[in-house]
């Protein structure tokens, strides 16, 4: 439990800190809108989180696992139309894509809304906009350099500094709630419906502030694999009260000091000046912990996108010797440093950062709740279908309050999601027109052929690995290396890789002879398995000389596919990709026009 504060809650747990002073800049602090927007938060975290992700999302899953990948891959195998496989992964991938966007904006509006509160303290009050984007920016580039040794060691200081943290939240939110425990009668949904209706669009403009309550609920089914169902749905149940309390006692404090500008922050000032600056210190590691586990989560995602073959084959660092689910993807890291920045030094308070912040959570949020309904109703479990199928509606009022953001800085959103939405797309499309054009050989024509050239072909001493997607299609690599070049050893094996419907699990297949002097050895593997393919060869007494493999040299006047030609090349091929020996590989290029 402890450990899930660290690893699942720090985004959600982050968001007391600019919700209510985002909101308070839209409308007056009046004892009416308060109590309607602290109903409006209260609800919006039992429905969007609660509701949709502790208690529903999180009761689908694959081994333990959860994610959009996850529930793309069982909603696959419900689905009987190649037509509907084909809506539901454009879907999975605008959601990966706007999983993507939203960890982009996550590490920049923590770290510089924490840093803000350095104004309250005695001497700093005049402190530059542009001093405070410096130290955000510096610790941004902290965090993401130190990406590279691994957060291994340091992640078992994240929970129990973050259960300090929503303590101090629960401690300061019932200091404040003392002097006006009223505020409590916003448990009643009654007050922010209320609010709603008399506010009409400018209750709708409101509405898409009270999302950043819900910033990063997704994190509870997208981190369920690392520990599991039951320790992340009981520490939910604290971090829901410690949020709760310390939001209606930001309420209370700002009916008592309707001038409030920075409402948390303030708050603690007026409780204890001694304590103020070590829960500022507090804050600024709660961020960074917060941005540490998104950073995490997109590592994730990225890699689960290479192995369901939807992404290029980044360059995968494994940081853990112990834990091989502990990865860095060096692009996916500067991206996003690149872009975390960027957004800083461009909106340059966290107030005006909030405008492009919640169109891809609740995007995301949609695309779950759509889902779910899905397979519900494939499941026949009608009951639950229809809850879900409430809390999508709800999803999309809430979506549709944000695109109210995208003229003042929410396209942001939409375009750093654009990017890997080309990528996914512009890849996959090019891998297809790829393979059609490879044209590999069935493999009953290729071992007619095959047959007669290891009986009359003088053989090279050892064992030669070739690598295919299935043993019945040889690539045409293959077929240069051995038919046409005449290169045969004594012992020939294709490698081929099964991707199953599981997400962990790992097997490698006796070797099947299919040939004299050849033989194929599958390996069947979840597609989100991180293993050492030399290892595995190894211990299947695999002891090759020479590794061959297949590059494409891409000739085309076409923008897209010049585009893709550039992919391939940035990217590490299948065998770099798996860090198989160096001093083994030979590179076969075929030239292909596309």
């Amino acid at each position: 439990m402890i450990k899930s504060l660290g690893l699942v809650f720090g985004d959600i747990g982050t968001s007391p800190i600019y919700t209510l002073t985002v909101i308070v800049l839209l409308t007056k602090p009046t004892e009416d809108n308060v109590i309607g927007i602290l109903s409006l938060i209260a609800w919006t975290l039992v429905v969007l989180v609660m509701m949709e992700y502790a208690w529903l999302a999180m009761s689908l899953s694959k081994k333990g696992e959860g994610g959009t990948v996850v529930l793309k891959e069982i909603l696959t195998h419900l689905v009987k139309s190649k037509g509907k496989v084909a809506v539901i992964s454009l879907l999975s991938i605008v959601g990966i894509s706007l999983l993507i966007g939203d960890g982009v904006i996550t590490p920049a509006i923590s770290i510089l809304s924490a840093v803000e509160g350095l104004r309250l303290i005695p001497d700093y009050e005049a402190i530059k906009t542009e001093t405070l984007i410096a130290i955000a920016a510096v610790i941004a580039i902290l965090l993401f350099l130190y990406q590279r040794k691994g957060t291994e060691k340091v992640a078992r200081a994240f929970g129990p500094l973050m259960l300090v943290w929503f303590a101090a939240l629960t401690v300061s939110g019932i200091i404040a709630l003392m002097e006006m425990p009223s505020v409590l009668r916003a448990l009643n949904p009654y007050y922010g419906i209320k609010f709603l209706i008399e506010k009409g669009v400018g209750g709708f403009f409101i509405l898409a502030e009270v999302t950043l309550c819900a910033t990063g609920g997704e994190a509870l089914y997208a981190d369920m694999g690392h520990l599991g169902r039951r320790p992340i749905l009981r520490a939910w149940y604290f971090v829901f009260f410690a949020l709760l309390i310390n939001y209606f006692g930001q309420g209370a404090y700002l009916l008592h000091h309707p001038d409030t500008k920075n409402v948390l922050f303030e708050m603690i000032f007026s409780q204890s000046r001694l304590l103020y600056i070590p829960f500022l210190v507090l804050s600024i590691a709660a961020t960074v912990i917060a941005s540490q586990a998104m950073i995490s989560g997109m590592f994730s995602i990225v890699y689960q996108g290479i192995t369901t073959r939807v992404m290029p084959m980044f360059k995968v660092d494994y940081t853990s010797s112990e834990l091989r689910s502990q990865i860095y993807i060096g692009f996916v890291n500067w991206f996003l440093l690149v872009a975390v920045v960027f957004i800083m030094v461009l909106f340059k308070e966290s107030s005006k950062l909030a405008a492009a912040y919640g169109l891809a959570v609740t995007g995301t949020m949609t695309l779950t709740g759509i889902f779910m309904t899905w397979i519900f109703y494939l499941k026949k479990k009608y009951a639950l279908s229809i809850v879900s199928l409430c809390i999508a509606c709800v999803d999309m009022v809430f979506l549709l309050s944000n695109t109210f953001k995208i003229p003042h800085g929410g396209y942001w959103s939409i375009i750093i999601a654009l990017i890997p939405f080309s990528i996914i797309v512009i890849y996959i499309s090019g891998q297809k027109r790829l393979y059609k054009r490879l044209k590999p050989m069935p493999l009953k024509e290729f071992l007619r052929r095959y047959e007669f050239a290891y009986k009359e072909k003088c053989k090279i001493e050892g064992t030669v690995l070739f690598f295919a997607r299935d043993i019945e299609v040889i690539p045409p690599y293959v077929e240069g290396t051995m038919l046409k070049a005449g290169i045969v050893y004594e012992d020939n094996v294709i490698v081929s890789m099964i991707q199953t419907d599981e997400p962990y699990g790992l097997m490698g297949c006796a070797n099947t002879p299919v040939a004299p002097g050849l033989r194929s050895f599958t390996i069947k593997m979840g597609y989100m398995e991180v293993f050492d393919m030399e290892e595995m060869l190894m211990a299947h007494g695999i002891n090759e000389k020479t590794i061959f493999y297949g590059m494409e040299d891409i000739v085309t006047n076409n923008f897209i596919w010049k585009i893709f030609s550039i992919i391939k090349r940035l990217t590490p091929s299948f065998v770099q990709f798996y860090k198989l020996p160096a001093d083994k590989l030979r590179g076969v290029v075929t030239r292909i026009e596309m």
